[in-house]
């Protein structure tokens, strides 16, 4: 399975790298997960440089892809460029977008009458692509997902792990980050954040294959 966090020129940190130690919490051979550049390598809003560790052409083969957010995506909806080259069927793919992600996902025509979770800075810019904004931390219609503030990005990871993985998977990995002594209380609220978005039966696109629990 290969799960591809898109991150842009002046990413945020907290959304792509979160994600990524957390979604690396499942041991497994076939189990992929990579920072997805345009660029080989980008810059972060707070001038961390990372290397891309797969190219936008893994997109549309991708069985997860969760679009990171930064100070430069509304620059990103206007390249044509690269706008082109994100090809995402969410009838094949589970689909996720942090903060202004959402307005990736918006331009890309996935969130017609879909509500989306963002964050305050981008919520009107959200709102003003048409979408309505919940005041929650994390949505899920079907196999696409939002999350709202940059904290709500664990909750995206878990979202993916728990569709792919499993409940078990999913809580151990929120779990591991959860701070010391407060454990069982944040994979609570986390869980009860997320619990209601899973689908009965937690049927996965037709790409997957259930193959048990990782050990975490």
């Amino acid at each position: 399975m290969h799960i591809a966090i898109l991150t842009f020129q002046g990413f945020n940190e907290l959304d792509s790298l979160i994600a990524l130690g957390m979604l690396n919490r499942i041991h497994k051979p076939d189990w992929h997960v990579t920072l997805c550049s345009p660029e080989p390598q980008v810059c972060s809003m707070n001038g961390v440089t990372v290397h891309s560790q797969s190219t936008l052409d893994t997109v549309p083969t991708a069985d997860a892809v969760i679009v990171g957010s930064g100070i430069k995506t509304r620059e990103i909806i206007n390249d044509s460029a690269i706008m082109a080259r994100l090809q995402l069927d969410p009838a094949r793919q589970l689909i996720a977008a942090q903060c202004s992600g959402a307005l990736v996902l918006a331009r890309l025509g996935l969130l017609v009458d879909i509500p989306a979770c963002t964050d305050l800075t981008s919520k009107p810019w959200v709102q003003d692509a048409g979408v309505t904004v919940m005041e929650q931390p994390f949505h899920a219609t079907g196999n696409i997902a939002t999350a709202g503030g940059c904290l709500a990005s664990p909750y995206l990871a878990a979202w993916i792990i728990a569709r792919a993985e499993g409940e078990a998977a999913a809580k151990s990995a929120l779990h591991y980050v959860a701070p010391v002594g407060e454990k069982d209380e944040y994979v609570a609220r986390a869980w009860s954040a997320i619990a209601p978005y899973l689908p009965r039966g937690n049927p996965l696109p037709t790409p997957f294959e259930k193959t048990g629990l990782p050990s975490c």
